[in-house]
């Protein structure tokens, strides 16, 4: 995915209650447990199923690098699913989530005020509503640019317009992200 997708998932990771296993023997069977079978997890990581037998019996133990990145990718997407749902659920009717970002901000304000692109560093609260867009986007497999401007118009309308309380015809482009990080 993306800076916003990817920061997403880490975000939801931090609310973890127990540690993904580390091994690559443990990850294995991780993963056969909850695909039910060394078949669909052989085919789910692209090797054959009699190395995922062998990886299940600790007969092999450090796996290729890109093996090891797929199977990592695929053991924290299936961690603790309901763990993850709830604080999703929680961030999304309750917490909301924030933000913190180092990105360029371009906008389209009114004549006579400046809209050149400058680099600037926030952390802003977004509210419920912006959390549950963002996960709902997620969870559908939004693209990262349909990500930015989930999170573009939630800057926009709690930092930048201050609620609607300050520069009410102002539209903030984010683009040019440097980091980007949500908490819940």
């Amino acid at each position: 995915m993306g800076k916003l997708g990817d920061s997403l998932d880490k975000a939801v990771e931090g609310v973890f209650t127990r540690p993904v296993p580390k091994s690559a023997p443990a990850r294995m069977r991780y993963l056969v447990k909850q695909l039910k079978g060394t078949r669909p997890v052989a085919d789910l990581l692209g090797i054959s199923q009699r190395t995922v037998e062998r990886y299940v019996r600790n007969q092999i133990k450090h796996p290729r690098k890109d093996l090891a990145d797929r199977i990592e990718r695929e053991v924290r997407r299936r961690w603790q699913p309901q763990i993850r749902a709830k604080a999703k659920k929680q961030a999304a009717t309750i917490d909301g989530i924030v933000i913190d970002t180092r990105a360029r901000f371009g906008f389209t304000a009114a004549p006579g005020s400046t809209d050149d692109a400058r680099l600037r560093h926030l952390t802003q609260a977004l509210p419920p509503q912006y959390a549950a867009r963002l996960f709902e986007a997620r969870d559908q497999g939004a693209s990262e640019r349909q990500l930015r401007d989930i999170a573009a118009e939630g800057l926009q309308e709690m930092y930048f317009r201050d609620r609607g309380r300050r520069a009410s015809g102002l539209l903030v482009e984010f683009t040019d992200i440097d980091y980007v990080d949500f908490e819940l």
